[in-house]
């Protein structure tokens, strides 16, 4: 860059890419850096589903959905639980210019870029039994025409754009090692130039340093995400009081570049982490038979009718159904000693339920061809990658009775080997109480109310069945691993996105956004998610830095 930039960029990730292009509507000069090549911008936000948190939208409005900001907040603190005082005090803030924002400006603000979402609003994490406990009253959640990479695009575009007036420079394969402090505030970065590499996106790149660097600017914005595959930091911040022991077997949902590296370099300058213990890892995940970085793994979003066992063969209590609540299904599978559970379901479930996370998963979504994805969802049989892993997954077992199907779960067990006759007892109970209508099964009564739901009755969830009838089958269980994802807590940041110091004032020149910095705040989800919410939470924190700086 010919003159000084007036922000550095660290992390060309989705809230790096949104407050850089709200810095150069501004005509601010931004020198963007990333320790991957240009094949990676967008970073984690390119292989994401596309899910996007809105409140009170035409969509849900069609579907004959009400909701409002006043819903919307009630479920927010529900799931957030903040209670902590200090370390809560930004992110209780945040959280409420989150939700407002997804209730008035947010669908405006993307629409306007070009970004649109399909008509069909889901409803994920649906929580547990009470009306102001955790999860969404409604479904909430709108999945991009176009996924991860059209979130990518719209953001990605404009930015690419300002790079060819000269407003931007990216500087790829640069490490950021340190923050530069002088006279109390961050006025630059040094780092390692890392050997170059044309890898393809996602592909773990290598870590030798082949130089050095030094740039300065008026203000530095870190935004370079979490620490999602750094399994030995998970495992130093894993909150064993609150979700039980801290899973022997991991495997990962993001690549290999995400790994926390930016908060204890920001700590070591300054800066605050809180909400260390808070995370966001899922219960239902699958070994990618098809990798594309170590460790690759693919969530299951599923709908409520598979049957839950845990390690030991026993199904899981209430709340704990396929797509409830998250943290309190990792707490009853981590309690039996074992960090794995089952799905238990038929061909008929397999076909309407299972949706995989990412946008590598859904081409027909992801490729924006209508056509294609008529034929992909409506077609009989499960999804083609769907059936993929069916067929080619170490996780997956089919068999066309109970005994058969117990007989190959046992031979990819971790822990105890199941018996046969046990789970079909379980499975025959549950399926008596298709008699009637009515039931005490509560999964069945929370299926009958998952049906009530436009979206759900026609894309997401099974015509209820005995799971052990033949004409459903053959029977399919599932092995579920832990996947590893989201960081909750992060650096403290106020509405600016300043960081904040141990005395709680801003730190001059420091900025940071994303997952970094909790999604905003250093925590705005609190202790749980509300699904698509993470995306949101990027755009959000990336903007309100971006105006910021600008200003």
């Amino acid at each position: 860059m010919a003159q000084q930039p007036d922000v550095i960029v660290v992390g060309a990730g989705l809230a790096g890419l949104v407050a850089t292009y709200e810095l150069t509507r501004a005509g601010r000069r931004v020198l963007v850096l990333d320790q991957e090549n240009r094949n990676n911008l967008g970073g984690q936000a390119f292989w994401s589903l596309g899910g996007l948190f809105l409140v009170d939208t035409p969509e849900q409005r069609r579907m004959g959905i009400k909701d409002s900001l006043e819903l919307a907040w009630q479920d927010w603190q529900g799931s957030a639980g903040f209670d902590r005082d200090d370390e809560d005090h930004w992110a209780r803030q945040w959280a409420r210019a989150y939700v407002e924002f997804a209730a008035t400006e947010k669908r405006d603000y993307l629409h306007e870029l070009g970004l649109r979402v399909t008509p069909l609003v889901g409803w994920a994490e649906r929580g547990g039994a009470h009306a102001d406990g955790h999860g969404n009253s409604v479904p909430r959640f709108h999945l991009t025409w176009g996924t991860g990479p059209e979130v990518v695009r719209v953001f990605l575009e404009p930015v690419l754009a300002a790079e060819q007036r000269g407003l931007v420079e990216f500087a790829f394969r640069h490490r950021v090692d340190e923050l530069i402090v002088e006279n109390d505030a961050v006025v630059g970065v040094r780092g390692s130039v890392l050997e170059p590499t044309d890898l393809d996106r996602g592909r773990a790149s290598s870590r030798n340093s082949v130089g050095a660097f030094e740039f300065r600017a008026p203000a530095v914005l870190v935004s370079s995400g979490g620490i999602g595959h750094n399994h030995e930091l998970i495992r130093a911040n894993w909150p064993a009081d609150r979700l039980g022991p801290c899973p022997e077997t991991m495997i990962s949902g993001v690549p290999a570049h995400v790994d926390g590296r930016m908060l204890a370099i920001t700590e070591t300058a300054g800066g605050r982490i809180v909400n260390r213990d808070r995370m966001w890892h899922y219960t239902e995940g699958l070994h990618n038979w098809d990798p594309i970085w170590p460790d690759h793994a693919i969530r299951i979003i599923p709908g409520p009718s598979s049957l839950w066992f845990d390690a030991t063969g026993k199904r899981l209590p209430a709340p704990c159904f396929p797509g409830f609540d998250t943290n309190s299904t990792m707490k009853a599978i981590l309690s039996t000693g074992y960090d794995y559970s089952w799905f238990v379901l038929s061909r008929s479930i397999i076909e309407k339920e299972f949706m995989l996370s990412g946008s590598e998963q859904n081409p027909d979504i992801t490729g924006k061809d209508l056509r294609f994805a008529l034929r992909s969802r409506l077609a009989k049989g499960a999804p083609g990658p769907v059936q993929a892993f069916v067929d080619h997954g170490v996780d997956f077992v089919v068999g066309a009775t109970v005994a058969e199907l117990v007989e190959g779960m046992n031979k990819i067990a971790r822990g105890p080997h199941l018996d046969a006759a046990d789970l079909e007892r379980q499975i025959a109970a549950r399926d008596r109480e298709l008699a009637n209508k009515f039931s005490k099964d509560a999964q069945l009564m929370a299926t009958a109310n998952a049906r009530r739901a436009l979206g759900d009755k026609l894309a997401r969830v099974a015509t209820p069945h005995r799971i052990l009838d033949p004409a459903h089958g053959p029977l399919i269980a599932v092995r579920l691993n832990i996947l590893t994802r989201k960081t909750l807590g992060g650096l403290q940041t106020n509405l600016d996105s300043q960081v904040i110091r141990a005395d709680g004032t801003p730190f001059p020149g420091l900025y940071a956004a994303g997952e970094v910095a909790g999604f905003g705040g250093g925590g705005v989800h609190g202790y749980n998610a509300l699904e698509g919410t993470f995306l949101g939470g990027c755009i959000f924190s990336g903007r309100a830095a971006g105006r910021a700086l600008a200003r």
